[in-house]
């Protein structure tokens, strides 16, 4: 990646990230540990996000940014969109609430705003939601965490060497089909029988800061988005250094 003399002197030394649909925060809190300074946003009220937060639509408030030139405070920029949602665009782009209903596709239009800002992005899906470039594809074996939990990246404006997976060590513990299963990793989504506590999903994710089941559930592991941006980082002194 080749990046403009401009960017490279305002952002190199302090990098900033844009965490949108955040969530409670565990994209961005990967981003931090990876050496990112985060700025989050999501349209529910999230008392737990742990960095700077804006509560708002996250399509309107990166469109405010582009318009108003605030983005360039930004060197990345993360998005983490549901792909249904019973709202419409004008509504709202992020509720806890509604899967399952009228489909609307926010990754377009997320896709869209994120090529115009010029800046290096990536925006994650969780398998069959939705349709993006599976530039990189995650597990939480990877990461030897108690979760499977694969999540595929498109990025944009940027690449990464894509690491190898590893196969599973066993099943996800629970019921499938009114049959009991052992294994290694817990279900890390929904409430029914079988599901792990809440203290046995923090552990399995790798998230402290929070003990909303709901934002446990939707959240992806804070080792994903650490190890992307510790990647993009590495690129960034890399063009630096060219």
């Amino acid at each position: 990646m080749t990046l403009p003399v401009t960017f490279r002197s305002e952002h190199a030394l302090r990098p900033r990230a844009l965490d949108l649909f955040s969530c409670a925060g565990a994209a961005g809190t990967g981003l931090a540990r990876a050496g990112f300074k985060v700025d989050g946003c999501d349209i529910v009220d999230r008392p737990n996000y742990p960095f700077p937060y804006h509560r708002g639509d996250a399509l309107e408030y990166l469109a405010r940014l582009i318009a108003t030139g605030e983005i360039r405070r930004y060197s990345y920029v993360h998005a983490s969109p549901p792909c249904q949602d019973k709202c419409t665009l004008t509504v709202g782009t992020n509720r806890s609430q509604g899967w399952g209903g009228t489909h609307v596709d926010l990754v377009a239009p997320t896709r869209d705003l994120l090529e115009q800002t010029g800046l290096p992005y990536s925006i994650e899906q969780p398998n069959g939601r939705a349709e993006i470039r599976k530039d990189l594809s995650l597990c939480g074996e990877m990461f030897g965490l108690g979760v499977i939990r694969h999540r595929n990246f498109e990025l944009g404006g940027w690449t990464i060497e894509r690491p190898t997976h590893v196969p599973h060590r066993g099943r996800v513990r629970g019921w499938r089909h009114g049959q009991y299963y052992d294994g290694p990793y817990v279900a890390a989504y929904g409430n029914g029988g079988g599901k792990p506590s809440i203290p046995e999903l923090q552990a399995a994710m790798g998230i402290t800061w929070t003990d909303v089941r709901e934002e446990l559930t939707e959240a992806i592991p804070p080792a994903y988005t650490e190890f992307i941006g510790r990647a993009f980082l590495a690129s960034l002194s890399v063009g630096v250094a060219a």
